[in-house]
C-alpha cells in the first residue's frame, strides 16, 4: 500500500542550490539558497568568512566620541561613467563621516535584491564595494540581504551605515560659522549629476562627463592637518541639491548670509554647455567627490594650499564669504547681487 506524501512535500523547492544564474525569491528565504548566496557570492567578495558570522559585529573598544552616518542608494543606472552603486555607497557614507571630523572605522551593508537580477551584476557591485572599502582602509563588518519580487526594486538597492571616531578637538558644525569667514570649494561642480543623466537617457554628450565619485579622505586629512580645529568652522559634501542646497542649509543653520562670487564658482566647460542646452542650473547638480569648507579668514591661504596639494582637490578655490544677515546671494562681475536659487523639487531624481 502506498502511503501519502508528507504534508510539507508540496512546499519544498527542488531548485538546485548553486546552479542558478540570477536572484530568486528563495535567495531571501533564509534557507539553503540564502546560505549559498551568502557563502558563494557575498562573503568572499567582502573578504569575510561564514565562520565569522554572528548576529552582530563586535568592534574593538576605542576612546573618544563617535560619529554614525547612514544612507540609502537607489541610483539608476547601476553603473555609470566614473562609478557605480557599490563605490557610490562606500564613498558617500565615508564622506559623510569625514564631514563630521571623524575617521571611518567600519561599514555595514544592506542589500535589497530584485528577483531576476543576474548574479554577475550583483558580483560586480560587491567587487566594487570591496575595492572602494579597501581604498578607504575599512571593511564591511555586518550586513543583511532581502529579496523582493520582479519589478519592485529596479535591480538592486543598497543601504550603508558607517561608524567613525571623531578626531579629538574637531567638531565642525554650522554653529561655529562667523561673519568674515571664507567659503572654499574643493573642485569643479555638477559632473556627477550630469554624468548620471547622460548615461540614463543616452543623451550622447561628449567630453569629461564622468562622475566625480571619490572618497574625500586625502583632502580632508590635509585640511585638518593644516588648519587649527577652531579655524575649521564646518565642512559639507556637495551631494543632492548641489552647491545651492548646501549653502542655503548651512547659512540657515548658522543664522548668517553668504555672499558668493559667481565668476569664482568652478564649473567645467562641458558641464556648463550641457546645462545651458538642457536648461539646468549647474549649481543645483549633485557631486559625489566635492565638499565645501568654511574657514576663518586668517587660515584661508593655508587651507587652500593644503587642498591644492591633493590630487582630488587641486582645483580648490574661494567662492565667497560670510556676512551678517540671512540667505545666499550671487554677485556677478558687475557687482550686482541676486538671490541664489534653491531648488524646490527633484531636478534629477535617483542620482545617488
Amino acid at each position: 500500500m502506498k502511503s501519502d506524501p508528507p504534508a510539507t512535500a508540496g512546499l519544498l523547492c527542488p531548485m538546485p542550490v548553486s546552479a542558478v544564474g540570477e536572484i530568486r525569491m528563495a535567495h531571501g528565504g533564509g534557507g539553503r539558497m540564502s546560505q549559498d548566496l551568502l557563502e558563494r557570492v557575498i562573503l568572499p567578495r567582502l573578504g569575510r568568512r561564514a565562520a565569522e558570522l554572528h548576529d552582530a559585529a563586535v568592534l574593538a573598544p576605542q576612546a573618544g566620541s563617535w560619529a554614525v552616518a547612514t544612507d540609502a542608494f537607489v541610483v539608476r543606472p547601476l553603473f555609470f561613467p566614473g562609478g557605480d552603486i557599490g563605490s557610490l555607497a562606500v564613498y558617500g557614507t565615508v564622506n559623510d563621516l569625514l564631514m563630521a571630523g571623524a575617521q571611518p572605522v567600519a561599514l555595514t551593508l544592506s542589500l535589497i535584491l530584485e528577483e531576476g537580477l543576474p548574479l554577475e551584476v550583483l558580483e560586480r557591485v560587491l567587487d566594487s564595494v570591496r575595492d572602494a572599502s579597501r581604498r578607504c582602509g575599512i571593511h564591511v563588518v555586518a550586513g543583511d540581504t532581502k529579496v523582493v519580487g520582479r519589478g519592485e526594486a529596479d535591480g538592486l538597492y543598497l543601504t550603508m551605515t558607517g561608524l567613525g571616531r571623531v578626531v579629538p578637538g574637531y567638531a565642525p558644525h554650522p554653529r561655529h560659522v562667523r561673519a568674515g569667514d571664507r567659503i572654499l570649494v574643493s573642485g569643479d561642480l555638477g559632473r556627477h549629476g550630469l554624468a548620471i543623466l547622460n548615461a540614463r537617457e543616452a543623451l550622447g554628450f561628449e567630453g569629461d562627463l564622468n562622475s566625480d565619485c571619490a572618497p574625500l579622505s586625502e583632502p580632508v586629512e590635509a585640511l585638518m592637518a593644516a588648519v587649527d580645529a577652531a579655524d575649521l568652522r564646518v565642512m559639507r559634501d556637495v551631494t543632492r541639491g548641489g552647491l545651492s542646497a548646501v549653502l542655503h542649509e548651512i547659512a540657515a543653520a548658522a543664522g548668517l548670509s553668504f555672499q558668493i562670487t559667481e565668476a569664482a564658482i568652478p564649473v567645467d566647460a562641458p558641464v556648463r554647455a550641457a546645462c545651458a542646452l538642457l536648461g539646468l542650473d549647474p549649481l543645483q547638480l549633485a557631486c559625489e567627490g566635492r565638499f565645501i569648507a568654511i574657514v576663518s579668514p586668517q587660515c584661508e591661504a593655508a587651507a587652500l594650499a593644503a587642498l591644492r596639494g591633493c590630487t582630488s582637490s587641486v582645483g580648490a578655490v574661494r567662492i565667497g564669504r560670510v556676512v551678517a544677515g540671512s540667505g545666499v546671494c550671487l554677485e556677478d562681475p558687475l557687482g550686482m547681487r541676486r538671490p541664489m536659487l534653491w531648488g524646490s523639487g527633484e531636478m534629477l531624481p535617483r542620482i545617488c
